[in-house]
């Protein structure tokens, strides 16, 4: 019998609505591995303004999975829970940097484990490379002027060049 897929959620959190960083690509690696089938789905929030938009985010989230065969991409609208149940995924995986995450990413996993009982939620703590890793962090860097190539995939460090001009000192070097 066929596994059915989990999920790695990567886009309901602040931080990949702005850009996607070598934090949660370390999530999709390792998570890759415990998993015979992952998608990782990105979440359509009109409230927020994303750097990129949603189909550019797509395709960067593809370009940066491409190495994984076992990694689909994947974006929805509504609660993730509900998209899980939808694709049959058995587990949602939630990365946690701090015990500020644990108290909201607790509430939400109760919260889901409530409205569909066959989902689990896995919480998985960064490597100690990313932890301290934020998209706040990231940006005030990006502003003045420094490098954060150290911080962000090669594409999207890339596409933020594209974006936003490659020879802007004001955001990448």
């Amino acid at each position: 019998m066929e596994k059915a897929p989990d999920l790695h959620e990567a886009d309901k959190s602040e931080d990949w609505s702005r850009f996607l960083k070598n934090g949660h690509l370390d999530l999709i690696r390792r998570s890759a591995r415990l998993c015979d089938e992952l998608v990782v789905a990105i979440a359509h929030n009109d409230a927020k303004k994303p750097v990129f938009t949603l189909e550019e985010r797509l395709e960067l989230l593809r370009a940066v999975t491409a190495e994984f065969p076992n990694v689909a991409v994947d974006s929805f609208r509504g609660l993730t829970v509900e998209f899980a149940h939808s694709i049959g995924a058995q587990v949602i995986i939630r990365g946690l940097r701090f015990v500020t995450d644990l108290e909201y990413e607790l509430q939400m996993a109760l919260a889901n484990r409530k409205m569909v009982s066959d989902i689990e939620t896995l919480f998985l703590a960064p490597s100690e490379e990313f932890s301290f890793l934020s998209s706040t962090l990231v940006r005030e860097i990006a502003l003045g002027g420094g490098d954060v190539s150290g911080y962000v995939p090669p594409a999207v460090l890339q596409a933020l060049r594209r974006k936003f001009g490659g020879s802007s000192k004001s955001l990448l070097v």
